[in-house]
């Protein structure tokens, strides 16, 4: 079975990880692909790996959503190494009593279904440490 990441700075293999752009003039990272640092206005990036483990820096309980989107679920913002990364909080109950911030989360990766050709599509989000 083929496997492809829902984002393009996933990158799946025995280490899941999420790769960012960063700015070579003065580190301002992105997930997106930029012609010019929003920081700087430099136009030279690398790609560096952000760190699969970090903190929850904040985060909601959403309860109501569109038809056929599952709630609840938990979006959060999570501090990867001083990244900030947008990603739900999955493989735990949506509630207070499990999620809070400063949380220690890490990456983790869950299929999101298969197409007709057998491609299984993968998704990211960050479950308890």
């Amino acid at each position: 079975m083929t496997q492809t990441p829902i984002v393009d700075y996933l990158r799946l293999g025995d280490e899941p990880r999420l790769v960012a752009n960063e700015c070579t003039e003065c580190g301002a990272r992105y997930f997106d692909r930029r012609n010019a640092c929003a920081a700087c206005f430099a136009r030279e990036f690398k790609e560096v790996d952000i760190p699969t483990a970090g903190e929850v820096t904040s985060f909601s309980i959403v309860s109501y959503a569109a038809p056929g989107v599952p709630v609840p679920f938990v979006p959060a913002v999570v501090d990867c190494g001083g990244t900030p990364v947008r990603g739900n909080i999955i493989n735990t109950p949506a509630d207070p009593e499990h999620i809070e911030l400063g949380m220690p989360v890490r990456l983790a990766t869950y299929s999101l279904g298969t197409d007709a050709e057998g491609t299984e599509a993968i998704g990211y989000g960050f479950e308890p440490a």
